[in-house]
């Protein structure tokens, strides 16, 4: 019987979404976007949408908290 694809440790993580981590940070979505654009954060198009993984929205934001 297959494992669920949840159980293993290299299972996907939830991936945030533009609005979800503009609200998180408290910020628009267009600075989301021209964060993803210019390479400043981590992103993944999957399909037609960007998708964030929380870690690298919250090392963006520890970064720039300790310049």
């Amino acid at each position: 019987m297959p494992k669920h694809p949840d159980s293993s440790p290299t299972s996907l993580e939830r991936l945030m979404t533009i609005p979800d981590a503009a609200e998180y940070v408290r910020v628009s979505t267009k600075t989301i976007r021209r964060w993803i654009s210019r390479g400043d954060l981590p992103a993944a198009k999957l399909g037609f949408q960007w998708r964030i993984r929380p870690q690298d929205l919250a090392r963006f934001v520890r970064d720039r908290l300790e310049e």
